[in-house]
């Protein structure tokens, strides 16, 4: 349901869009990087965060991480990672495949400034196995997501 759910998306919002389905997993930024044969920093990963009493997620480069104190200032007040469990009501993603397109329900999205560095970027798309490659730009646009500054 999750990677049909992307596929819905994007035939809704970006049809020129390609969800790339992978032989094996991709669950992890450095199983995506070699699969897709980009740098570890390209890779989108997705975090599901709880603050204050809302679900977010910060999508940011692959290669980084928050900066707990960044993420206090932006938010005022600290985050704390959902279970895994809670990520899939959330989300309708399995951990390793959560992305900010087909959500279950609607949440509030964030891309860090990191992913201003590459042309492209290469988020999950539903499912451990499968992702898209697109602007960080265009992503943000099609999520309409609010850029900030959170990582380290």
């Amino acid at each position: 349901m999750s990677l049909q759910s992307v596929r819905e998306f994007f035939a809704e919002h970006a049809p020129d869009i390609e969800v790339i389905e992978m032989n094996q997993s991709t669950a992890t930024v450095d199983m995506a990087a070699r699969a897709h044969g980009v740098a570890p920093g390209q890779i989108a990963k997705t975090l599901s965060l709880k603050i204050k009493n809302n679900i977010v997620l910060i999508v940011m480069r692959g290669d980084t991480r928050l900066d707990n104190k960044k993420l206090k200032e932006t938010f005022g007040a600290k985050a704390r990672m959902l279970t895994v469990d809670e990520v899939i009501m959330a989300t309708g993603h399995p951990v390793g495949g959560v992305c900010p397109f087909g959500l279950e329900n609607p949440l509030q999205i964030y891309c860090d400034r990191s992913l201003e560095a590459f042309d492209e970027v290469l988020p999950a798309a539903g499912a451990i196995h499968s992702a898209v490659r697109l602007s960080p730009q265009r992503m943000a646009e099609l999520t309409d997501a609010k850029w900030i500054d959170v990582c380290q």
